[in-house]
């Protein structure tokens, strides 16, 4: 395109004054000027089946945005009040901010979408990638004594192959991550219409998108009621929620929408059980154990509380996770009077390790300090109650897990005494007697919060309720009530947050629903249950 000479009456300096950052050159203005016109061309729909967002500003090439020449969306003219010059500053980056975020998500959907279109190619026409077919030459013979079925299913594997290995090596991926890329979008267009199209149109990150794709892919094949409500369902939770929450989220949806029993999986799973090794650097390693969700939640249970009770030893100098690790260490290790093989063929070899487990500082080989003091393992599993007399399949949950199948939350229920109890209505969902009356939160009321309230009630958080400092939104003081409505569990450093600065939550009147409002007066919806 023509390049036009810069305006007269643009600014000299080397660095603008009011960032420090250099003016883009002729050829970033003649970049930008290029991508303004093929918006305005109509080609292509930027903002499909809804407005432009308030933060269009950052289309503006940056020349324009110092300039305030954006007409759609103009940054704020300098005010009097220096406080709210800084805040529309501060307002128009975070919107620059949100819009290069977007982008890259399309940008990475669309990536996605290009490695699967390149595989799909290479297997409706190999000959790109592989040669001329053999078999369309009459006189041709397969010295293998393969079929010509044989030579083509050969070729597109080879074509596939190929395919992964190029697009590999030119943006310096592993082919298994090409490969699982492809998997995942096949599995998001197909199966996954809506959420496809969230991530395609950036409201959705990588990492949601992965998420969902390798659930849905797990869904029973051909099951189209099952993947249009994992779809629906899931994908209004990607758009609220963290990744991390998110998945929980969707696991839950997609053991809701599956057709095949819980029970029936888990037999089925478990056989796949196992543990192994990875190695790290500097002499460690990384032990796995892919288990049954109640034993593998009654191992990190068990190892947590063994590790605080150790915590609190006057001269102890380990954090948490270093007592956890040790802990783990000394369990499967220490077997007194037992050999391996021993303590793997007979239950009370395996139970005497447990009853004497201890663990050693690292720096103090010789003084050995027992966990034998330790408060039991505790694991709280949430059963309707009608689903708990057989009247029901409404599916149980496993605190910090999700859903479990109902004969593994029965034996957990009417089981071990270590094993807390809380049975809910069928209906209200209310728990049995709660004290309402007292400053110090009843265990019963905490234990109910941690079913309400699994994790920490700020946005995005996920530390486990359990870890959390229990709050009264209206102060004690203040004539606040110790009760499940005014209460909110709260990590320490979101409490901290909450009484040290300008964040504050509150509930709404008019729907009865958590919120946050933030230093900038925005207002943030609390997240919610992952169950």
């Amino acid at each position: 395109m023509t390049r036009t000479a810069p305006p007269a009456d643009r600014p000299t300096p080397v660095f603008r004054e009011c960032d420090g950052a250099p003016w883009p050159t002729d050829d970033e203005l003649d970049l930008d000027a290029e991508w303004a016109a093929f918006r305005e061309q109509g080609d292509a729909d930027w903002w499909p089946d809804a407005e432009p967002p308030s933060h269009e500003r950052v289309h503006c090439s940056e020349a324009e945005e110092n300039e305030a020449t954006c007409a759609s969306d103009p940054l704020p003219a300098p005010a009097s009040d220096g406080i709210t010059a800084a805040a529309g500053d501060i307002d128009a980056r975070l919107g620059r901010l949100e819009g290069v975020a977007a982008d890259r998500h399309r940008a990475t959907a669309e990536e996605y979408r290009l490695i699967l279109a390149i595989l799909d190619d290479a297997a409706f026409d190999p000959t790109p990638w592989v040669g001329p077919d053999p078999t369309a030459d009459h006189t041709w013979h397969d010295a293998r004594r393969r079929t010509i079925r044989a030579v083509q299913r050969d070729r597109i594997d080879l074509a596939e192959r190929a395919a992964v290995a190029e697009i590999a090596v030119r943006l310096r991926l592993s082919e298994h991550t090409v490969r699982v890329r492809a998997a995942h979008a096949r599995t998001l267009m197909t199966d996954c219409p809506t959420i496809w199209a969230a991530f395609g149109e950036g409201r959705l990150s990588e990492r949601h998108a992965v998420e969902a794709a390798r659930l849905a892919a797990t869904l029973p094949a051909g099951d189209l009621d099952a993947l249009t409500r994992f779809d629906e369902e899931a994908c209004s939770r990607a758009l609220t929620l963290t990744p991390a929450k998110f998945a929980v989220a969707a696991r839950a949806i997609r053991e809701r929408v599956h057709a095949e029993s819980i029970e029936t999986r888990h037999r089925r799973a478990v056989q796949d059980r196992g543990v192994w090794m990875t190695a790290e650097l500097d002499g460690m390693a990384s032990v796995h154990a892919l288990l049954p969700a109640d034993r593998a939640r009654a191992v990190m249970s068990r190892l947590d509380r063994a590790a605080r009770h150790l915590a609190v030893v006057a001269d102890e100098e380990r954090t948490l996770a270093q007592l956890r690790a040790d802990a783990l260490c000394d369990l499967v290790t220490t077997a007194q009077h037992a050999s391996i093989d021993a303590a793997a063929t007979a239950p009370t070899a395996t139970r005497s390790v447990e009853s004497t487990m201890s663990t050693r500082r690292s720096d103090t080989p010789n003084a050995p300090r027992t966990f034998r003091g330790a408060p039991p393992a505790t694991v709280v599993v949430t059963v309707p109650a009608l689903t708990l007399l057989g009247h029901d399949d409404e599916p149980a949950t496993l605190e910090g897990y999700g859903p479990i199948d109902l004969d593994t939350a029965r034996r957990l229920a009417g089981g071990a005494s270590a094993w807390i109890r809380v049975l809910t209505h069928p209906v209200t969902g209310a728990p049995l007697v709660l004290d309402r009356t007292t400053y110090r939160v009843p265990a019963a009321l905490r234990r109910w919060l941690g079913v309400t309230s699994p994790t920490c009630i700020f946005p995005g958080c996920a530390r486990p309720a359990r870890e959390c400092d229990i709050d009264h939104r209206t102060a004690w003081a203040d004539g606040g009530t110790t009760d499940d409505d005014n209460l909110d569990p709260e990590c320490r450093h979101h409490h901290r947050v909450r009484h040290g600065t300008r964040w504050a939550p509150f509930r709404d009147p008019a729907d009865g629903r958590r919120r946050w409002t933030s230093p900038s007066g925005a207002v943030f919806d609390t997240d919610p249950p992952p169950f």
